[in-house]
């Protein structure tokens, strides 16, 4: 005769024993972490709204300026861009009524690409194109938070760290000032957060995928700010040094990330070779730069460092010709004072050097910051202290992120990229850009640390304890 055992409640989920109770305390961790990423996904909206009303409120403080200079030339060359003519010289077409059609890169493409959907949709008007930067810089903050989420490993203190990255991008001055300018910089936390973000996420799961996209979004860099090109040696000890795979998976890595960049780069590089007479690659810039910054006027005086608009104009400039010429006539010209003043090129690059990064009489900087960009001085103020202090929070927060053995690296190699970049052009503020997003995330790192380590070092009142009775 054969008899039915009993229900065991360990085994059997619905008889109420430990595993039904586990069961159902993992459902209800699971549904506590939706809420928790929910409401945190909350927050970042709320940074990001703060975010472009502050930039909206700095373009509705002056709402009546004109484009010049740089401005200039993304405004108007992405409603020529809309209009069919492609990325031709906006000074050339609309100065004096010339109506001139020369090819140009003197900028790379993203920026002018991203106003031109704005003019697109019917908005042309510098101030819409005021409006619409703001909307680009504001598009940096969920990045932002994510990139600092990301860094310290998730949970609820990367969450934290995260929402105060977004909070400091909203907030902090040497950011904002540029999206209200039209400044390509306005777009340096949304690319340099892209690189970031990608690269720490190969690093915690170095998989084929990660490997495309942190080549994606290197590209993506290369066609925002060509200087940013250099961002493509974070490649070599990120994939290289990558845990857990065979040194034939990291090579692989490796070679998926450059062909993922070629793709992103090369079709604008390719438009570049056959639309000029001499090899382009990302924009034709860097002669113009370097002549306004090698002169007598930038290697000695109050503009040391500098650069200087009668240096730019007394370079060999022949304006109706091709811009690869032009480039590398102004390239040649400021190579020649180069090497006959090499004796004082390493103090030019220290006083660059100490203009970028505010270690060389810094309020002078701002003020010819406000003088030639038209930066607001005082918020300029607010933005040169806010520097110091993120500087100073940046310092336990190195030092925790290398006790944790979560490499810095990455952020080196955006501050040696803007180093770099200095020293061989020119130094001032807005040049800073790629480093404040590192700072953002150093700086809120260290907020977070503080505040801890203040809140579990608190004084507590001692409990009152009832007499014992005799």
């Amino acid at each position: 005769m054969t008899t039915t055992a009993p229900p065991n409640p360990l085994a059997d989920p619905r008889s109420g024993g430990p595993e039904s109770n586990h069961s159902v305390a993992a459902g209800r961790l699971s549904a506590a972490a939706f809420r928790s990423g929910r409401l945190w996904l909350a927050w970042v909206g709320l940074d990001t709204v703060l975010a472009l009303a502050v930039r909206v409120a700095t373009v509705l403080g002056r709402p009546n300026r004109s484009p010049t200079g740089d401005p200039f030339s993304y405004h108007f060359g992405a409603n020529l861009l809309v209009e069919g003519f492609g990325f031709i010289d906006p000074w050339l077409y609309y100065g004096h009524n010339l109506h001139l059609h020369y090819q140009s890169a003197e900028y790379p493409p993203l920026f002018i690409g991203l106003l031109a959907i704005s003019s697109l949709v019917g908005f042309k008007s510098f101030f819409a194109h005021r409006i619409w930067s703001c909307v680009i810089g504001a598009a940096g903050v969920p990045i932002a938070a994510y990139l600092g989420r990301d860094v310290m490993g998730g949970g609820r203190q990367g969450r934290r760290v995260g929402l105060l990255v977004g909070l400091i991008v909203a907030l902090y001055p040497n950011i904002w000032m540029s999206n209200e300018q039209v400044m390509s910089e306005t777009i340096d936390p949304l690319v340099v957060g892209l690189v970031l973000l990608t690269a720490y996420r190969f690093w915690r799961r170095p998989g084929v995928w990660n490997a495309v996209a942190f080549g994606v979004a290197l590209g993506v860099a290369a066609l925002g700010r060509d200087e940013l090109s250099l961002l493509t040696l974070i490649a070599l000890p990120l994939m290289l040094g990558a845990r857990a795979i065979t040194w034939r998976a990291r090579w692989g890595r490796l070679g998926l990330a450059a062909a993922a960049f070629c793709l992103v780069v090369g079709p604008w590089v390719g438009f570049n070779m056959v639309r000029f007479d001499k090899p382009v690659l990302i924009s034709t810039g860097l002669g113009n730069t370097l002549a306004s910054a090698d002169c007598a006027n930038t290697f000695s005086g109050s503009k040391a460092g500098y650069w200087s608009l009668a240096c730019a104009l007394a370079a060999p400039h022949y304006q109706y010709q091709d811009a690869s010429v032009t480039s590398a006539q102004a390239q040649a010209y400021a190579m020649r004072f180069i090497r006959a003043h090499e004796s004082a090129l390493p103090r030019v690059i220290f006083d660059r050097e100490g203009r970028t990064f505010a270690f060389w009489n810094p309020t002078l900087q701002i003020r010819q910051d406000a003088g030639v960009e038209i930066r607001p001085f005082h918020w300029a103020e607010v933005g040169l202290y806010s520097y110091y202090a993120l500087l100073v929070l940046s310092i336990p927060a190195v030092i925790a992120l290398r006790r944790r053995r979560i490499p810095i690296y990455p952020l080196l190699f955006v501050l040696g990229n803007v180093a770099i970049s200095v020293a061989i052009t020119l130094g001032q503020t807005r040049y800073r850009s790629p480093f404040e997003l590192c700072l953002a995330i150093t700086g809120a790192i260290g907020i977070e640390l503080t505040g801890g380590f203040l809140w579990n070092h608190r004084p507590r009142r001692p409990r009152s304890v009832d007499p014992v009775p005799a």
